[in-house]
């Protein structure tokens, strides 16, 4: 229905936090009142003269939306289906295909709370199905040119048809329930607190691609004070082996794959990532006769599958994280590593392909995530006791990683240093492995009394500091 009983009111100001200001333009369509809130004043104005001129013209306004009717029906046309799809093919060109996984993954997961019926709707695996490996994927749809298989045919329909417009979606109370399905996992659980930060992230640049195209005069999440769940982002000490035990999951290995003691060894001695090791080529390795050696890293290879890769394979080789296309990191090599890699060389390394580290068996290629995770969870079973098996304790090999850099950090390498050769920058560094710096309080004071020219005074004995005889 429309009306042109019309009245439109001031400016509305409004202080946040800081020194920041939004500014809301208010209006009534037969005395139902709309508002809409905007980051500049300039954009306020520009919205309220739309709508004084449409009022000034005799425009009809409709009553649902509180928008003359052209910029109702524009806006209605445009979708939360149709802008999620334009998101995923704007990213699609220079994204990674874990980054492509992700950003699908996130926006299969928020759709479900953005539809505008449930009649008729397929089973919930069906939409998610035709969502993660259709409709946001591109790679797919320019396979299938625009036109699902007939699997997929109904719930694609389907979804086209009972997407909310973007006015609705910028509801606040929309996103609001949008926000808080990313906190469930499928089976009704709770959320880790790092996917719930990265899909609210997918879900936040989506909208904010909205507003860059116009469809979308503010982002509607600016105005949502809707809490996350708490993420702490550092590693739990709980997973850190100490050398003894990183030696026993080494042997273990060693006993059972031995083509693998070098491939866990790198992330152990020298805090190398699963896709770093992957990626390492005997080139790439120096390794003298005695001493110490370096790792020459040029890049990582990522394990993403066929449907997502710009190759149609399902490893893709990329540059080192957080780093430039070309940028290279070098990490030492201790003895040890050393030893047990010129060893791997010699007995394993074919050089067919430059890797270092290649799946067993004739045809070359390197070691897939299901064979190393494999030989990982065989050498927990052997190396490690019952109750440290059902403990946190290196529970994934990363954690061989996360071993390393806090061994280097406690053993009081320089944080800069640490953060240069894991690959982090200094505050990611410190915020992440915080909790697992430990045994430096000493140290640290005894620096303290020397600064100070203090010398500590005795500490109790063990009766305490009077005797009860005395």
């Amino acid at each position: 229905m429309s009306s042109y009983d019309v009245r439109v009111h001031a400016i509305l100001t409004n202080e946040l936090s800081g020194k920041k200001k939004s500014y809301t333009v208010r209006w009534k369509v037969t005395n139902k009142p709309f508002r809409g809130t905007f980051a500049t004043r300039a954009l306020a104005e520009s919205f309220r003269s739309k709508l004084v001129v449409a009022q000034r013209e005799g425009t009809a306004f409709d009553e649902k939306s509180g928008l003359p009717e052209p910029m109702a029906r524009e806006l209605n046309s445009r979708t939360w289906y149709d802008l999620a799809v334009a998101f995923v093919d704007m990213k699609w060109p220079r994204a990674a295909a874990t980054q492509r996984k992700s950003i699908a993954d996130a926006l299969t997961t928020v759709t479900p709370a953005l539809l505008t019926t449930t009649r008729g709707m397929p089973e919930e695996a069906e939409i998610r199905h035709a969502l993660y490996t259709w409709t946001f994927n591109k790679l797919q749809r320019d396979r299938d040119k625009g036109e699902p298989s007939d699997s997929l045919a109904t719930a694609v329909r389907w979804l086209k048809a009972n997407t909310m417009p973007l006015t609705e979606v910028a509801n606040p109370a929309t996103i609001r329930k949008a926000l808080d399905l990313l906190t469930t996992r499928i089976d009704g659980g709770p959320a880790a607190a790092n996917t719930v930060a990265r899909k609210r992230a997918v879900f936040y640049s989506a909208l904010k691609y909205a507003v860059e195209l116009r469809y979308l005069d503010a982002h509607p999440m600016d105005f949502i004070q809707w809490r996350a769940p708490k993420n702490t982002d550092q590693v739990d000490r709980k997973v850190v082996v100490n050398p003894n035990q990183a030696r026993s999951l080494l042997a273990a290995v060693r006993k059972r794959d031995p083509h693998l003691e070098g491939f866990f060894a790198c992330m152990y001695f020298s805090a190398l990532r699963p896709s770093e090791v992957i990626h390492l080529r005997a080139d790439e390795c120096e390794l003298p006769e005695k001493g110490w050696g370096w790792l020459h890293l040029s890049g990582s290879t990522q394990q993403v599958g066929e449907d997502w890769s710009d190759s149609g394979t399902s490893l893709e080789d990329r540059e080192l994280k957080h780093r430039a296309k070309k940028a290279t990191r070098d990490v030492p090599a201790c003895p040890e590593l050393v030893r047990i890699l010129r060893h791997h060389l010699v007995t394993y390394c074919r050089n067919t392909n430059g890797r270092m580290f290649n799946a067993a068996g004739a045809r070359p290629a390197p070691v897939s995530k299901s064979t190393y995770l494999r030989a990982w969870r065989q050498a927990r079973e052997t190396a490690l006791t019952p109750a440290q098996q059902r403990s946190p304790l290196a529970h994934r090999p990363y954690d061989l990683r996360h071993a390393a850099v806090s061994l280097w950090l406690n053993a009081g390498v320089p944080a800069t240093q640490v953060a240069q050769w894991a690959g982090h920058s200094v505050h990611v560094l410190l915020k992440v492995y915080a909790s697992c710096i430990d045994g430096q309080d000493e140290a640290a004071r005894k620096r303290i009394e020397g600064a100070l020219g203090t010398e500590a005074e005795p500490g109790p004995t063990e009766d305490g500091p009077e005797s009860a005889d005395t």
